[in-house]
């Protein structure tokens, strides 16, 4: 089927692909490519089997995110696969990419060059489109909201209580995050076995927990940055009941998750 008269392409790129990516780089930029030249195998080092070295050579069209001063003109490598007869892509003079990096220091100290940057990973350019930049640009600003909720490392302890009613029951999980702010998850039971849930990030008060919805800088930090299963050592002291009754609800949590589903595969030594 053909798509109707003036409706927008989707990314080709996951919500968690640009996120990967979007979360770590300080510096983002839209840009196209002057020149990429392949580099032979004794000048790129560690390049991962099936693919290639680029060294890039790109005009800046904008600074998505970044501070500071930056040339108008940037150079940097990247390394993308070979395709199935074993070729290297072609980098096309402007062509428009996406750019995720890092400032590359200067020889003077305390300095960073203008002039080029270091990819946060080696095949950290993406091709641009439109749909890809709004994305990314609805990513960034997410993250710089006040609040903005954290990378999840784990869980932390947590608790199954049950409820009043046979059947009825509350789970609370604490978990650790990378800037120590709290994020807690809650599942409750009503007796006829219906279970809600909701996630809390900061401190909980009334009507602060609630679902995040999918392709949001909440649910990606939950989908993508939870253990796949509960560690039941995190909730030592409770009866074996009661820690399999969080497990259980732990599990409807991922579910309702959904899968952080990742397209962009990442060169590998």
């Amino acid at each position: 089927m053909q798509a109707p008269a003036g409706a927008a392409a989707a990314s080709p790129y996951t919500y968690a692909d640009i996120a990967d990516l979007a979360t770590e780089a300080p510096i983002v930029l839209h840009a196209r490519i002057h020149r990429a030249t392949d580099l032979k195998p004794e000048r790129a080092p560690g390049v991962a089997a099936g693919h290639v070295r680029f060294y890039v050579e790109a005009d800046v069209v904008s600074l998505i995110r970044g501070r500071g001063p930056l040339a108008a003109r940037i150079s940097y490598l990247v390394d993308l696969p070979v395709d199935a007869k074993g070729k290297a892509p072609k980098l096309k003079r402007k062509q428009p990419v996406l750019i995720f990096a890092g400032p590359v220091a200067g020889s003077a100290a305390g300095t960073n060059s203008t002039g080029s940057v270091r990819l946060i990973a080696p095949d950290a350019q993406l091709p641009w489109d439109p749909a890809t930049e709004a994305q990314l640009r609805a990513i960034l600003t997410e993250l710089v909201e006040p609040g903005a909720p954290p990378a999840i490392t784990g869980v932390a302890n947590g608790f199954h209580v049950p409820g009043t009613l046979p059947g009825e029951g509350e789970t609370q999980l604490f978990l650790n995050t990378e800037t120590g702010d709290p994020v807690s998850l809650t599942v409750l039971t009503a007796a006829d076995g219906s279970r809600r849930w909701a996630a809390a990030f900061g401190e909980i008060v009334d009507g602060s927990a609630a679902v995040p919805a999918r392709d949001t800088l909440a649910w990606y930090r939950l989908a993508c940055g939870l253990p796949r299963q509960l560690p039941l050592n995190k909730l030592a002291g409770t009866p074996p009941e009661d820690r399999r009754k969080a497990a259980s609800d732990y599990g409807v949590i991922l579910g309702a998750l959904g899968e952080c589903t990742r397209t962009r595969t990442p060169p590998v030594d």
